[in-house]
């Protein structure tokens, strides 16, 4: 079975193709046939291409013109054509899914597209309108070059939809829950695979495992994962809320949106602005969004560097603090995405502050780039693991068994 993946973000989209060729699904991700990429630049109507398929052959191009739709549809004709031709003709993909960030209340679990669908996903722009509208441009650009093939949307909110009310349901009037505002929480393509990956590393049944999974990307959360549900986890109503981030606030009081609406000249969109690109530790360090770079800057001596630093780390051990309640006890602690896999002095300072339940993290092992590894001491009371997380695949395992079923 041939599955083709979009993942669609503010300014990229990108893709793969898996080739299943068993009855089974391989317990470990395979490495794709061909995967491309779309960054939209800053001018307007460019877009910089690129492929490379597991041959190795790559190709990189500029392209022009404002449709992203068509900008997608060329980079998915370079899976037939010139030295990245990895298929004869579109036609042979089997079906292709689709990461879509919010899924609301109503789409907890992976679904076969259709216009329902379709319109549920536009209509719930208004809470994910950096990502919704780019899934729904992805969804259109397939049926442009693939005509009728079968489409998945995958829901970045469907595995925290088992979330307890007491964990979803925000302390305002109750009318709000009614109206569908309550924590919804994301990543959770990338909190399932993780939680699912850790089962395997150590060699128990997820059912018996106690986790937090923390996902540390230019976006930031982690989920408490108990008898294989996520029972908590730290975004919100938005993926604003939570932890610090690249450049969002994460969890503020609310009073201050109240005091700047009242006292300065902010709107509703300079608000908006402020809070999801200004803030974090881009805001705070006023350097970059990027981890790495703030802590060079730390290195030249830089205090708003060190602040932010020092902010990012109280917020995480909160974070992780306020999971741990949730679950009564842990048996492994995860990190992943870009810093959570990257960044051994993150790894390191998180884990300090949790010494006295025995966690003890292998310093030489944390510093030696470690993917699906567990990085605890023999000792340690608590596992701790960094696993490279792959969302490409957790949806094109959820499009084959979805498949599966619907035969």
């Amino acid at each position: 079975m041939k599955i083709l993946v979009l993942n669609a973000g503010s300014s990229s989209q990108k893709s793969c193709l898996y080739d299943i060729t068993d009855a089974t699904l391989p317990q470990e991700a395979p490495k794709p046939l061909w995967e491309g990429k779309v960054n939209w630049t800053q001018d307007r109507g460019v877009a910089e291409i690129e492929v490379k398929t597991a041959t190795g052959e790559t190709l990189q191009e500029s392209i022009y013109g404002d449709s992203r739709k068509a900008h997608v549809a060329y980079m998915l004709y370079t899976l037939t054509r010139s030295a990245t031709k990895v298929l004869s003709n579109l036609s042979e993909i089997d079906v292709v899914g689709h990461r879509v960030v919010h899924g609301g209340l109503n789409y907890r679990n992976s679904v076969i597209i259709n216009e329902d669908v379709k319109q549920a996903i536009a209509n719930l722009s208004t809470l994910a309108p950096a990502h919704n509208p780019a899934a729904l441009e992805g969804i259109e650009a397939i049926e442009q070059s693939l005509g009728d093939v079968k489409q998945v949307a995958v829901f970045d909110t469907g595995f925290h939809s088992t979330l307890p009310d007491a964990a979803a349901v925000y302390p305002g009037p109750y009318d709000w829950v009614e109206k569908g505002i309550r924590r919804y929480g994301f990543h959770g393509i990338s909190h399932q695979y993780c939680a699912n990956r850790a089962a395997q590393i150590l060699g128990r049944d997820l059912t018996d495992l106690r986790l937090i999974t923390c996902h540390l990307g230019n976006g930031c959360s982690l989920a408490a994962i108990k008898e294989g549900r996520s029972i908590d986890t730290t975004m919100g109503f938005t993926p604003l809320d939570g932890l610090m981030m690249g450049s969002r606030c994460g969890s503020i009081d609310p009073g201050i949106l109240i005091y700047l609406l009242r006292q300065s000249d902010y709107s509703a969109e300079s608000l908006d602005y402020v809070l999801n690109k200004a803030s974090g530790l881009r805001g705070i360090s006023g350097v970059s969004s990027d981890l790495p770079q703030v802590l060079a800057a730390i290195e030249q001596g830089n205090y708003r560097a060190k602040l932010a630093w020092d902010i990012y780390v109280h917020r995480l051990r909160t974070g992780i603090g306020s999971m741990l309640a949730s679950l009564g006890g842990l048996d492994a602690l995860v990190f992943t995405a870009g810093a959570g896999e990257k960044s051994p002095l993150i790894r390191q300072a998180a884990c300090e502050a949790w010494e006295f339940l025995g966690l003890k993290i292998d310093s030489e092992k944390n510093k030696q780039q470690p993917i699906d590894v567990d990085i605890a001491t023999l000792d340690s009371n608590v596992r701790v693991l960094v696993i490279h997380t792959q969302e490409d695949w957790a949806i094109a395992q959820q499009c084959w068994q979805l498949c599966q079923i619907k035969q």
